[in-house]
């Protein structure tokens, strides 16, 4: 039986109390985080220069907590941001969503299955946030259409993103973090794929228990969708020669669409065709359908079309036309009382001329356009018209110093179809020569961002979008709290207290009781923050027991990313709860036996698998 340990001294205790008090900044909601992080940094920076700390003879320097704004560690986070802003600015994920959405017409209990391990697969190698942002619409969608409950679709879909980050260093920042605080206590380094065989076989389970158990034990949560669902326009696709479904009827190009394409009428010249599935379509052919923004631009790329506001226009938007996609956004715009464009039609107004953008669809409120069906430039507008528009991104926010207009808050930029293919190689060789040891991860990914960014796959502009200030402080606090924990011995007091406290349990009890710890803490507080304070109380506990350390790393790293049981232990919880609109309650029914079934399984699978 261990004795109770005495701290090693007074800062040591000073700085648990400011990592306990971190934890309490970390949980208050009307703090924010980066807020949080920065107290805890300037805290720790004033505390040591005012109480000195002498670490081997020499004076601790409180500028060595600064140097988390250059570890490799924030710098592979940063890079992986940016280059998984390329991919999803590029659409390169687009198709993955698209093909989804029709499976789920055929089969909706195996298409959940398939969306779950897309999902996981996915995250293993970019940022989960964007995955969740880009399935989120899909699964609403198709629930919808399908009949089938939303709330038993997507927060299954959230945490599988979370198992797939589980799976490789590049997962999550976590994930990264860990990886790199043990790599600087001396460790050797954890590769890509290392654990990848725990992490799929507790990945598989949980994924089982999300495809078959939550469906049944979820409460179904009704959404207000009238509050909250996109504006549906009226736009006309013009069907260009170059376009594969020249020569296929009406009812192929449907199925192309996805299924869900509602073609109202086709003009042909200066008649209309009534929209017969037999109708075989010609090159020129107008299609006048309505659906919300996304849908009619994704419509566009997967007929080969063009959306245009007048039959007259001389050629579809191409390469040699002004209106490029690398600078193009989609905006909706709202014709407000008193404007002098009220009762004029497109033509008079002149409205690609007047204001440097093209006009695609336009939505009145409580009304079905009847005119729809004639030249859409033709159509009279009135006060409370929604226009759906498309230029370069200096166009749009010259738009809002127009008094005839009002540019509401739904602007979106376009993808850049075209790179889509390029920003999935780039991806590709930041994860290989990351996986075969060629280059470290924060250079692989650095070189990464950069090629995305001077091929054109994302701006300047887009890449700093991509960076967040929330995940940078939180990164920076948590690698000071730790080096101060492991400089003033604070980590091994730790350690020595962990076993104390637990007698003379086994290894393996001991790495399952630290791997809960972490699964407890992380649902609490950043779970960055307890992956950098938990790495080296596990290597300092694996020290003290005789065992190797990568063991008990991983479990820290494990329960760090069981970020199941709360909606703020993850920001994609957050996500899918405002969309889901979940109770609390929910996350604690399904989140909390999700983190049980990986601890169980992890706790077994670690010994089993390191021999102890």
């Amino acid at each position: 039986m261990y004795s109770i340990p005495l701290p090693p001294n007074p800062h040591s205790m000073a700085v648990l109390f400011l990592a306990v008090f971190a934890m309490l900044l970390f949980t208050r909601k009307n703090l924010p985080l980066e807020t949080a992080s920065f107290i805890i940094l300037i805290s720790l920076a004033v505390g040591f220069e005012f109480f000195p700390f002498q670490v081997d003879g020499a004076i601790l320097h409180p500028e060595v907590f600064f140097h988390g704004f250059g570890h490799e560690a924030l710098v592979a986070v940063c890079a992986l941001m940016i280059a998984g802003q390329g991919v999803v600015r590029t659409g390169a994920l687009e198709p993955v969503g698209r093909g989804l959405a029709r499976i789920w017409r055929i089969s909706p209990g195996a298409s959940l299955l398939l969306t779950l391990l897309v999902a996981a697969f996915i995250s293993a190698f970019i940022n989960n946030v964007p995955v969740v942002v880009l399935l989120l619409p899909i699964l609403i969608s198709v629930s919808i259409r399908t009949k089938t409950k939303s709330s038993t679709v997507l927060m299954p879909m959230g945490f599988a993103t979370l198992l797939g980050g589980t799976c490789t260093t590049i997962g999550t920042s976590t994930n990264l973090l860990v990886v790199s605080v043990a790599a600087d206590m001396g460790l050797k380094r954890i590769e890509m794929f290392d654990f990848l065989l725990p992490a799929v076989i507790a990945g598989g389970i949980g994924i089982a228990y999300l495809w078959l158990i939550v469906p049944r034990i979820m409460p179904e949560r009704k959404m207000t969708l009238a509050d909250t669902s996109p504006r549906i326009f009226s736009a006309h696709l013009a069907i260009v020669g170059e376009s594969s479904i020249v020569g296929k009827t009406l009812a192929e190009a449907i199925k192309k669409a996805g299924g869900w394409m509602k073609v109202r009428g086709i003009r042909r010249g200066d008649n209309l065709i009534m929209p017969l599935p037999s109708v075989v379509l010609k090159a020129g052919d107008q299609l006048v359908i309505r659906d919300t923004p996304e849908r009619l631009k994704e419509i566009e790329t997967v007929l080969e079309g063009t959306l245009y506001q007048d039959e007259t226009l001389g050629r579809p938007v191409d390469e040699d036309h002004p209106f490029k996609a690398e600078s193009q956004q989609i905006a909706e715009i709202a014709v407000i009382q008193g404007s002098p464009l009220r009762g004029k039609t497109f033509s008079e107004i002149g409205f690609s001329d007047r204001y440097g953008i093209i006009f695609l669809a336009i939505h009145r409120a409580g009304k079905r356009l009847q005119k729809g069906l004639d030249s859409i430039s033709n159509i009279r507008l009135q006060s409370g018209d929604i226009l759906l528009v498309q230029g370069p991104r200096e166009q749009i926010a010259l738009l809002k110093k127009e008094k005839d207009l009002l540019v509401l808050d739904a602007t979106m930029d376009l993808p850049y179809t075209k790179k889509a293919s390029l920003a999935l190689l780039i991806m590709l060789a930041i994860i290989i020569t990351a996986a075969f040891g060629w280059l470290p991860i924060a250079i692989s990914a650095s070189c990464g961002a950069l090629v995305m960014i001077v091929s054109g796959c994302l701006s300047w502009n887009d890449a700093t979008k991509a960076l967040s200030t929330q995940v940078i402080m939180i990164v920076v606090a948590s690698l000071a709290l730790g080096s101060a924990l492991l400089k003033t011995g604070g980590a091994e007091y730790l350690a020595q207290l962990f076993l104390s406290l637990s007698g003379d349990a086994s290894p393996a009890f001991m790495l399952s009781g630290l791997m809960l710890l972490m699964a407890v803490l992380t649902n609490a507080v950043s779970n960055n923050a307890t992956a950098v304070m938990g790495t080296p109380i596990a290597i300092s506990i694996a020290a003290q027991m005789g065992q190797p350390a990568e063991p008990f790393v991983l479990a820290v790293l494990f329960g760090a990313n069981m970020s199941f049981a709360t909606p703020m232990a993850y920001k994609t919880n957050l996500l899918v709860m405002n969309a889901g609109e979940y109770l609390f309650s929910d996350f604690l029914r399904i989140g909390i036996p999700l983190v049980l079934i990986l601890w169980a399984t992890l706790s077994w699978l670690l010994p089993a698998l390191y021999g102890f």
